[in-house]
């Protein structure tokens, strides 16, 4: 049942969060090309369609935690310390996409926005990502394990 877990929860992770880590790149500079193009209709159709990803996926996601505290339970790792941080920083990396991700996305695609605030959004993308990635990190090397690498 634990690799069952296990593989539910990778596919998970990469089916859910993967699509929201790129489309959330990649909407601060599609959200640019709209500024500098307001009667582009192409360019409004592609930050509307990376909010929506982003917006969808982010809801999946939830199934990816939900299934690691599955596998942890399974494997009995629930207290290490590489779990515990990893834990704390999905849900801080939830929080920067619920706070400050998606809202940012919501107002620009409702046509209030600045440059400025487009590079805003850009750093708070790219501090979801790197939260994101430090998991990942974790979730392999699983430091101070006893359960193998």
């Amino acid at each position: 049942m634990t690799k069952f877990l296990l593989a539910v929860h990778v596919l998970a992770a990469i089916v859910a969060i993967g699509p929201v880590t790129v489309a959330a790149s990649m909407f601060p500079p599609a959200a640019r090309r709209v500024l500098a193009a307001p009667d582009d209709p192409k360019a409004g159709e592609t930050v509307q369609l990376l909010h929506r990803i982003c917006r969808v996926y982010a809801t999946i996601g939830v199934v990816v935690p939900v299934f690691g505290f599955a596998t942890a339970s399974a494997m009995g790792v629930l207290g290490d310390a590489w779990l515990i941080v990893s834990i704390v920083l999905t849900a801080l990396a939830a929080v920067v996409l619920g706070v400050l991700v998606l809202p940012r996305q919501e107002a620009l695609v409702e046509g209030g926005g600045t440059r400025e605030a487009t590079v805003r959004l850009a750093m708070f993308t790219g501090v979801f990502n790197l939260l994101w990635a430090v998991v990942t990190v974790l979730m392999i090397v699983r430091p101070g394990s006893t359960t193998g690498a």
